[in-house]
């Protein structure tokens, strides 16, 4: 018969010679384990002492019944208590298992000079996004040797380097072990995950704060955040994620984290580089300079959806129809849009692959023409393009710039400045234009918008050269000129006015006259 202690536990049957059947039912019963996390206090422990250890007592009830005749006339009931089995228990280390991949996932080529470091967070920073010091991690183990004080370890980290540096056979895995017993799993403990790739390589550091949200038992809530704002993971866009750590299956739990495709040239994020250059460095107005802009795709993916923008410097007219592109040698389609000085091109349905080897850069080149109007003199030459695109692995879009190209402008035979003339004179016939008979007036005083003062000849002339071309004004300070008042202009109403407004261009000359009459020989108007 099945014995009467019937269990969902560990059940097995056993046929003796005699033909006796027994059933057992082992009940495993363990008293006075204490939690090991079951205080903070416990968990801030000096890091120098060795592992706490709690006590484990196991102990098994049983029961059996004879089904034999034979042995025994009569069923016979059989039940008891094991002895005691005591034992001691250390607490596990928890372990983020993480592993590197590339920015859609896939394993890296290769893992080589890669090494994973975790830091504390500055604890003088509010924000929790700046390095402190290392973590100090309990040393590890593998394989474990007994009674030897050190903790078994966890491959590939088997020693629990902080920082870890993959080995030449890698496949981009790596872990660090936590301490509960150094409160390293306490709520609001804050670390920082730095992946620092190879020298001279195509990736670019990562940076992912881990901060410890809550804990319930063996079940630890964190959330990780990228500090340096591209996703965590290489399955979202997302670039804060909550998880959890389940501290009992710790070997299974991990943080996949994405060490994107970047230029380690520079510190930014950069799957894509855009580079721009002319056929010349100076020029002057009236020339046309062509520009060249080289789009590198630096990413391990096919790009699209590629769109430059570039904003040309004051004074720079596009030529319609000039922009070009190639791929190998090979011509693209590109529209071309103009809006003033900003122009946009786009390579719609253009896959710009990704790179293999760090010598193997896939590139496009565009081309386009400009020419220099005579305000170009009054700008700075200087260029500024930018573009972006779509990876078409998980779809985030990349991009570069502005990248800049700087004109030296000549002025050749224009000038950015001009020179103005001007003349204030008795107008006897109100017409605004100085006749024979009609004097000059000397002293008078004409005032500038830039502030400058200048006071007219005997002859009632004036000239400034070297002025800033552009709309400028001039007003007659009737203060320098008593006896006189404005003459009215008879021809031209709109020259009824105390100042004068002209337009300046660079190199050029105009004329500023200013026409007065006798205050008491004023013409009723």
């Amino acid at each position: 018969m099945l014995p009467r202690f019937c269990s969902p536990l560990h059940l097995f049957q056993k046929t003796t010679r005699q033909k006796a059947t027994f059933g057992l039912a082992l009940l495993i019963v363990a008293n006075s384990v204490m939690n090991p996390w079951s205080s903070a206090a416990q968990a801030q422990q000096n890091a120098a002492q060795p592992a706490e250890t709690y006590p484990l007592v196991n102990q098994a009830a049983y029961g059996y019944s004879t089904v034999s005749q034979t042995r025994y006339p009569a069923i016979q009931q059989f039940q008891g208590v094991t002895g005691q089995l005591q034992s001691e228990i250390i607490p596990a280390l928890v372990d983020p298992l993480g592993r590197i991949v590339g920015c859609a996932g896939e394993v890296l080529p290769s893992y080589v000079g890669f090494s994973v470091a975790v830091y504390d967070a500055d604890p003088s920073d509010p924000t929790g996004a700046s390095l402190g010091q290392l973590t100090p991690l309990t040393r590890t183990e593998l394989p474990d040797i007994p009674n030897n004080g050190i903790l078994k370890g966890l491959a590939p980290n088997t020693e629990n380097s902080n920082p870890y540096f993959l080995p030449t056979s890698s496949d981009g895995t790596y872990n660090f072990l936590l301490d509960p017993n150094r409160g390293q799993l306490d709520v609001g403990r804050t670390y920082i995950l730095v992946i620092n790739p190879p020298p001279n390589s195509i990736y670019s550091q990562r940076r992912i704060q881990i901060r410890i949200d809550s804990r319930n038992n063996n079940l630890v809530a964190y959330t990780a955040t990228s500090l340096d704002g591209r996703p965590v993971s290489s399955s979202t866009n997302q670039t804060s994620i909550a998880g959890t750590l389940q501290v009992s299956n710790a070997e299974a739990t991990s943080l996949i984290l994405a060490a994107l495709d970047l230029n380690a040239s520079v510190c930014q994020a950069q799957e894509i580089q855009i580079v721009k250059t002319a056929d010349r460095a100076a020029a002057q107005p009236g020339d046309t300079v062509v520009y060249r802009l080289t789009l590198r795709n630096l990413a391990s993916s096919v790009v699209n959806n590629l769109q430059v923008t570039d904003e040309l410097p004051f004074g720079f007219r596009y030529r319609e129809g000039s922009a070009k592109a190639e791929y190998q040698k090979q011509s693209l389609p590109i529209q071309a849009t103009a809006n003033s000085r900003s122009l946009v091109f786009n390579l719609n349905g253009v896959n710009l692959p990704g790179i293999q080897t760090i010598d193997q850069v896939q590139i496009i080149n565009i081309a386009y023409a400009a020419t220099l109007t005579p305000d170009a003199i009054r700008g700075n030459g200087k260029n500024l393009a930018s573009v972006q695109g779509r990876r078409a692995d998980n779809q985030q879009t990349v991009k570069d710039g502005p990248a800049s190209h700087q004109l030296r402008i000549n002025p050749g035979l224009l000038s950015d400045c001009g020179t103005l003339l001007g003349r204030v004179f008795e107008d006897k016939n109100f017409d605004g234009e100085q006749q024979p008979g009609e004097p000059g007036i000397p002293n008078a005083v004409v005032i500038l918008d830039d502030g400058n003062r200048i006071t007219t000849d005997a002859n009632g002339l004036f000239s400034v050269a070297n002025v800033i071309s552009g709309y400028r004004t001039g007003v007659l300070d009737l203060s320098s000129v008593p006896g006189y008042t404005f003459a009215p202009n008879r021809k031209f109403k709109e020259r009824n006015s105390q100042s004068r407004l002209v337009h300046l261009s660079p190199g050029g000359l105009v004329r500023m006259n200013f026409a007065v009459t006798p205050a008491a020989q004023e013409v009723a108007k």
